[in-house]
């Protein structure tokens, strides 16, 4: 399978202590890989080293084709895999929606008009054209955090790095963001608690433990339907 993203033996240490230790693995194209295990165990600190917002002490990061290191190299990746982060306010800075799902395609290079389109073309295809025009400040929490996916998928990126995507959904905004997810054909790294969005979207599972990756067991029980379960 195509490689996208590759780690090496990457450790990462922070104010003295070891976060992460000899992290090896690979993303392929097509996979959605879960990553699972208690709070503080690594795994957001995993995501923004895969966009270079995260320093690694040693080892090596591949990422479409090339090794990255320093933060020109991640600019690249970046406009490739799009991160959407644990935290809605941390991800969401304009003024208004439309404005701040237009940034990432304005960075990309599309001119001012260009990128408004797009941010508009997502947000509706998200059922959020309502919300374009929006203060940001006045959404709801779940509002936040679809227009922060609208945000990611307005940058047609190859890869989703997705940090607890259903942070402060209700039932409604939680079923769109699932069902979204469930019909883009991209290559996704899921870090979540939600074990049935994971059953949903997951092809494969790793759980961190003491700052390691290790397999978890993801299968499917014969029902009438077939859904997926991530067991440690």
């Amino acid at each position: 399978m195509n490689e996208l993203i590759t780690f090496e033996d990457v450790t990462i240490e922070r104010d003295g202590a070891c976060v992460l230790r000899d992290v090896s693995f690979t993303l392929s194209a097509g996979e959605r890989l879960a990553i699972v295990g208690p709070n503080g165990a690594g795994k957001t600190t995993l995501l923004r080293a895969m966009v270079g917002l995260q320093p690694i002490t040693k080892g090596r990061i591949f990422a479409f084709g090339a090794e990255r290191k320093g933060e020109s190299d991640f600019t690249e990746v970046r406009l490739k895999a799009a991160y959407m982060f644990q935290d809605a306010d941390d991800q969401l800075f304009c003024p208004t929606v439309v404005e701040d799902v237009a940034f990432g395609p304005l960075n990309m290079g599309l001119t001012d008009e260009a990128a408004l389109a797009r941010a508009r073309q997502t947000l509706t295809s998200l059922g959020l054209g309502h919300l374009a025009d929006r203060l940001v400040r006045r959404l709801s929490g779940g509002e936040k955090r679809m227009v922060c996916l609208a945000g990611v998928l307005a940058m047609n990126p190859d890869v989703l790095l997705l940090d607890e995507p259903t942070n402060s959904l209700d039932a409604a905004h939680l079923e769109k963001l699932t069902e979204t997810l469930q019909r883009i054909d991209k290559a996704m790294v899921i870090v979540s608690h939600d074990r049935p969005l994971l059953d949903c979207l997951a092809t494969r599972a790793l759980a961190m433990r003491d700052g390691q990756l290790v397999p978890a067991v993801l299968h499917r029980h014969p029902h009438v339907h077939e859904h997926g379960h991530v067991h440690l």
